[in-house]
């Protein structure tokens, strides 16, 4: 009821390797006990993304990956990817601050991540574009809606629930942002491309709005972005006090949360812009 379509495990000599790559960066992490600060949490946003990007280009009809490596950015299996990925450079970064060769951990990290996503992003788009599939009218729609519904409803939080907003700062938006992003782009998606909805729980909503009598003025993803928004409101306000005590614990959680919004979101938006929508 929860896992998209698709998933799937990795043969075993390719989950063996991830599964030591990810431990060992974990228990390094672990050891190094590095700081995690609301910019911590967003400069690791352009990871989010990459894994996006590269879940796009292993999908039809780009499919760039050869098959030698092409189980590396399935799902799950590119998450586990990029985690060690981002996670070494988090690593790199924190020692390199720890000799003076670097000021700050958290923008080391993002402007990597940032160069590394904008490079696959922009050969996606490119593929896309030789394929005679370049639509961004919708996904840009799609990023609009979403900065404004964000700043509405964080608003409100700001005012009605204002040490919810003080405590969780910047990582409780962009956990507002991540699940907004998720849930316009699949309401687009859905209601205006023809797209399929892969995760069986989502699609249970979708039709559940379907059988509404407002489906016909105002389409099924309506409900998809009130449910994804309301449920992100309540887990950062169910957070506060682990924020509080445990700030870095707090955060790290609530980054988990963001990115199962952000990378579904990105997938969406880049995944239509090189495609039909479908």
């Amino acid at each position: 009821m929860v896992l998209p379509e698709g998933f799937a495990i990795p043969p075993w000599y390719f989950v063996v390797p991830l599964v030591l790559g990810l431990s060992g960066v974990v228990a390094l992490l672990w050891a190094i006990d590095p700081p995690v600060t609301d910019r911590t949490v967003i400069a690791f946003a352009p990871w989010m993304m990459l894994g996006s990007a590269f879940h796009v280009l292993q999908r039809e009809p780009v499919g760039a990956f050869p098959a030698a490596i092409e189980p590396l950015f399935g799902t799950p299996s590119v998450y586990v990817t990029i985690a060690i990925a981002a996670g070494l450079v988090w690593i790199v970064a924190n020692f390199l601050h720890a000799a003076g060769l670097y000021r700050s951990i958290p923008a080391f990290v993002g402007i990597t991540g940032t160069a590394f996503f904008a490079v696959v992003a922009s050969l996606t788009i490119w593929l896309g574009y030789q394929a005679g599939q370049f639509n961004p009218f919708w996904p840009t729609i799609a990023i609009v809606i979403t900065g404004v519904v964000t700043a509405v409803v964080w608003i409100v939080v700001s005012l009605w629930f204002t040490d919810v907003a003080a405590v969780t700062g910047a990582t409780g938006a962009f956990v507002v942002f991540s699940q907004a992003l998720d849930g316009v782009s699949t309401a687009i998606g859905y209601d205006l491309l023809g797209a399929a909805e892969e995760v069986p729980l989502s699609l249970l909503v979708l039709e559940a709005a379907e059988s509404l009598p407002t489906y016909e003025y105002l389409g099924a993803g309506w409900l998809f972005v009130l449910v994804k928004i309301a449920l992100a409101v309540v887990v950062v306000g169910l957070f506060v006090d682990l924020v509080r005590e445990r700030p870095r614990f707090g955060r790290l959680v609530l980054a988990f949360v963001a990115a199962v919004g952000f990378g579904p979101g990105v997938h969406n938006v880049l995944l239509f812009t090189v495609t039909s929508g479908a």
